[in-house]
């Protein structure tokens, strides 16, 4: 299609000047043809012709790049389907993960020895390592996602997720649960996991943050049931077969891969023209390191990680630790339905609040959060009776949800859709170092001192240093965009340019006047 310059040409020397008389001269005729570089339009543009000429060539969205156009996102439609199918993805994956103090107890009756006086500390390690790779494999997921799609990256993890707890039921020592379940399996879900924010950009927009909420509730609902499906059946069939149950989960979440249906080409449709030909973009642009160039992201980046050394330690130890100090007749299983039920409600809060709270100052839910997680951890060693442990569980799930949901909204107010994808992955990455360390300290001082209380009092002081770190990005968010906008040009460029504008303009509309006063 010719620019809107040369189609504009011919009206005025096809030899017909009253063709040429006829229309008015307006500010958009005029101002349509000066687009420059890439989309972007100078001050006195029309309005009329900016919008969808940018629309037309803004870069692909997240996980699918290389693709010429990013369409509006539909905020429906295929959408739903997409929805439920990365609710069952949350479910499943984290559903197991959160409760694995379910599985931690049957590990330490099925293998441990009352001779090894390190058993809780090697068992911490198999749940602990499994939540951590979750979050470590993230970064290289993001550059598969990028690559491949979000529809092939979440079919495959899926089956490799399924083959590593299929395996894990087959094993007879803890050991090569390291292996089988701490990091196999816990790949697969990785790869399965983390298509499911990124194909959530493609079908929504202005519903993101209660998407998001929604499809994070799902692990509510999997860590509500999932523990006295657990203890039933561990009593009933065993621990081995109770993991080749849990298979099931995996099965259904490879078929709901499918669902994630991609808006935009593949880079191996753009890029490589024919059917079966691949070519790798550039190195800068698999690993994009550039999201780090954002001095508010760096901050998420490493605030995030350092709230979290304690996070996971009342979820692998909780179950233990009530069993030591209340004996085995409180159903320890109630305290993961509180924390699963108030969780979803939390997500499904706090994602449609997110909604209402301007750009970055969606970090202060997380503040929030922060704070009220780690005030929690700090008062179980303090709950003498089951009703206190009840209202605590209560509270940590509700702010659970709160920081889980609004992950995804925080990383795009950060970074911009573009690079979205690779921005949640280094984040969880750099989130599994405190996932993987925190639960194994927890149960090395539980060893060492004979009890758990030093090791939930010190889970609660991370998250409240993490928060008060946190509470900069607003405002340094703030500052870069101010600067980017003053960045450009200089005062002297300004003046030029405002001067060039004002005087081109002058002349392409005082010209047809005169033409229509010379008689035409």
């Amino acid at each position: 299609m010719a620019p809107v310059s040369e189609q504009l040409e011919p009206q005025g020397a096809g030899g017909d000047p009253a063709a040429a008389a006829t229309p008015l001269p307006g500010p958009p005729e005029v101002e349509e043809p000066r687009r420059e570089n890439g989309g972007e339009w100078r001050p006195g543009s029309g309005e009329s012709g900016a919008q969808p000429r940018v629309a037309e060539e803004a870069p692909g969205s997240p996980g699918c790049p290389g693709s010429a156009a990013a369409p509006e996102p539909p905020e429906g439609g295929w959408g739903w389907v997409v929805m439920l199918a990365a609710m069952w993805c949350n479910g499943a994956v984290f559903g197991i993960q959160n409760s694995c103090g379910v599985l931690f107890v049957s590990m330490l009756r099925l293998f441990g020895s009352s001779e090894d006086k390190q058993l809780i500390f090697k068992t911490a390690w198999v749940s602990s390592l499994s939540m951590g790779m979750v979050f470590f494999c993230s970064p290289i997921v993001s550059i598969f996602t990028d690559l491949f799609g979000c529809r092939k990256v979440a079919v495959i993890g899926a089956a490799v997720g399924f083959v590593g707890l299929l395996s894990s039921s087959f094993v007879s020592t803890i050991e090569p649960l390291y292996f089988t379940y701490g990091i196999l399996f816990a790949c697969g879900c990785s790869f399965a996991y983390q298509p499911s924010l990124v194909i959530l950009g493609h079908y929504f927009k202005k519903r993101l943050g209660l998407v998001n909420g929604i499809v994070t509730a799902g692990s509510s609902l999997f860590t509500v049931s999932l523990p006295f499906l657990l203890r039933v059946l561990i009593d009933s069939v065993d621990l081995h077969n109770t993991l080749r149950v849990l298979c099931i989960l995996m099965f259904v979440l490879f078929l709901a891969g499918f669902t994630y249906k991609p808006l935009v080409p593949n880079t191996k449709d753009k890029e490589g023209g024919k059917k079966g030909k691949f070519k790798l973009p550039p190195a800068r642009k698999i690993c994009n390191f550039s999201v780090f160039k954002v001095l508010s992201y760096r901050i998420w980046a490493f605030g995030i990680p350092a709230a979290l050394f304690g996070y996971f330690v009342p979820y692998v130890h909780l179950m233990n630790h009530v069993k030591e100090r209340l004996g085995d007749s409180v159903p320890e299983e109630v305290l993961l339905l509180c924390l699963g039920i108030t969780s979803g409600v939390g997500r499904l809060i706090f994602g449609r609040v997110a909604d209402y709270i301007p750009g970055a100052k969606k970090i202060y839910l997380q503040v929030a959060s922060f704070f009220f997680i780690g005030l929690m951890s700090m008062m179980i060693p303090l709950c003498k009776v089951f009703g206190a442990l009840v209202a605590v569980c209560l509270f940590m799930g509700l702010f659970d949800g709160c920081f889980i949901c609004i992950m995804a909204p925080i990383a795009f107010e950060l970074v911009g859709a573009q690079d979205v994808s690779q921005a949640i992955g280094f984040l969880l990455g750099l989130m599994s170092v405190p996932m993987v360390v925190g639960p194994p300290i927890a149960g090395l001082l539980r060893d060492k001192i004979g009890t758990y209380d030093v090791a939930f009092y010190l889970a609660g002081v991370p998250p409240l240093i993490g928060g008060a770190i946190l509470c900069f990005i607003p405002w340094v968010h703030e500052r870069q965009k101010l600067k980017e906008r003053a960045k450009p040009v200089d005062g002297e460029t300004t003046e030029k340019m405002l001067e060039n504008e004002s005087t081109l303009v002058s002349d392409m509309t005082e010209k047809p006047v005169k033409e229509l006063d010379s008689g035409f």
